[in-house]
């Protein structure tokens, strides 16, 4: 699994300054990563470039996966003529129809499938708008913000739940939660402002999974070395 950018250049435009201005990253592993960094610096942008939404004045992204990463949003809106189940139907391919149950089951939204989207609270929106990629065919998602209104104890269940049924999936993480972050990705990489040199600073993430301890020292550490790199 290899997800690289490599010489990556993009302005906003009408912009003369470049936001990126030869920028390189890259993921070589399958499992959680993430993009982190303070408002501004630049990641959901990058996470469109990656997926293929925007594209960039120079500069090329590489990946080995099938097609382009999924990019998904945690505004994103599903359509309002139907109901939230008879859209995860239409959307779900036939041989996914179990994993759909069993995603339903885990992000705990069985009570909701009859109703429709604007009946639901922010944090149930989320859970449903993410779990109509995870049905897909895709070897690689990216998360922007995805379950940014979801209480903590659920979106920890969730991460620890995908990271279970999908190990060979890359996944790219967006949050401003550092302890989240810290715990459940793997390579961190910490977009700076374009003032700063270098522009993105890796830092290794405790990448927790079901079952296991967390060393809450450890963890002190590498939010720590996180924010000292942001």
């Amino acid at each position: 699994m290899l997800l690289e950018c490599h010489n990556i250049q993009f302005r906003y435009p009408g912009s003369e300054t470049l936001l990126f201005h030869d920028l390189h990253l890259k993921f070589d592993t399958p499992g959680f990563h993430a993009l982190f960094g303070p408002s501004g610096v630049g990641k959901s942008s990058l996470a469109k470039i990656i997926s293929g939404h925007l594209v960039p004045e120079g500069g090329v992204v590489r990946f080995n996966g099938k097609g382009r990463p999924l990019y998904g949003y945690n505004l994103e809106r599903l359509p309002g003529w139907s109901s939230v189940g008879r859209h995860l139907d239409r959307v779900t391919p036939g041989h996914h129809r179990a994993l759909k149950e069993k995603l339903v089951s885990a992000f705990d939204l069985e009570a909701i499938m009859d109703q429709h989207f604007s009946q639901l609270s922010l944090g149930q929106q989320n859970r449903i708008n993410l779990l109509r990629y995870l049905v897909q065919d895709f070897d690689a998602l990216i998360m922007d913000e995805s379950l940014a209104n979801v209480d903590e104890k659920t979106r920890g269940h969730i991460l620890l739940t995908i990271k279970t049924i999908f190990p060979d999936v890359l996944f790219l993480y967006i949050s401003h939660n550092v302890v989240e972050v810290a715990t459940f990705c793997r390579d961190i990489q910490v977009l700076r402002g374009t003032h700063k040199s270098p522009r993105v600073v890796k830092v290794q993430g405790r990448d927790c999974r079901s079952g296991a301890d967390v060393d809450r020292q450890l963890l002190q550490n590498t939010m720590l070395e996180i924010m000292n790199a942001a």
